[in-house]
């Protein structure tokens, strides 16, 4: 079974295996939150939680401040995240900006350094819980790729759970994202949403 629901405590390997959100006893691994585990991955996705980041992380935020190249970003789900830019772009970013960029590194587990920055043009945020992010995205991006498609929407997803939207139908796109949200515990949802979205899409051509 490539992917199973599991209840903290629930023995998910006969032998000690070292993967987050699990623990080891008595040669046995064990999951330590309620949440997905893929057992093709070798990883267990919780379904709450707080966003542990990662290097190498996608994250969408907004600038808040700016002093000598170095930007402050909102990222909503952590302490402090800093963007530090060359002598080439010292009025590049300005507050109110919403980027896309990528966790370099982590200082002190309390600090965030970004780094390939991209400035999100318009367009609208919203923010759903980090852990439920790999389910909007879905295996191989087939998940966020189809709600782009029926939408004719740009989409950016943060690590961090915030998505920035911009295109014909962000309405619609908005609708998927929060049902897959509020029933990423289901089974089949990729074929639901897009139903939903075959639905929906056709109703206001028409």
């Amino acid at each position: 079974m490539p992917r199973q629901l599991v209840i903290p405590g629930e023995m998910i390997a006969s032998e000690p295996v070292r993967l987050d959100n699990t623990y080891v006893e008595n040669g046995k691994t064990f999951a330590k939150v309620l949440g997905f585990y893929e057992s093709e991955k070798r990883q267990v996705i919780p379904l709450e939680g707080i966003w542990q980041p990662r290097i190498g992380d996608i994250v969408v935020g907004i600038v808040v401040n700016s002093r000598n190249a170095v930007y402050e970003i909102d990222l909503s789900h952590f302490t402090r995240s800093i963007l530090i830019g060359s002598k080439f772009d010292r009025e590049a970013y300005k507050p109110g900006d919403v980027i896309e960029a990528e966790v370099k590194d982590i200082e002190d587990r309390r600090t965030l350094i970004l780094w390939r920055p991209r400035v999100l043009f318009g367009g609208t945020i919203l923010e759903v819980k980090p852990t439920k992010v790999p389910r909007i995205i879905g295996k191989a991006n087939t998940m966020i790729e189809q709600i782009s498609k029926f939408t004719k929407c740009n989409i950016s997803v943060g690590n961090n759970g915030i998505i920035w939207l911009k295109g014909a139908n962000v309405p619609l796109a908005t609708e998927a994202i929060r049902k897959i949200e509020s029933e990423a515990h289901l089974s089949g949802l990729t074929e639901k949403i897009k139903q939903m979205l075959e639905e929906q899409t056709q109703t206001t051509s028409k």
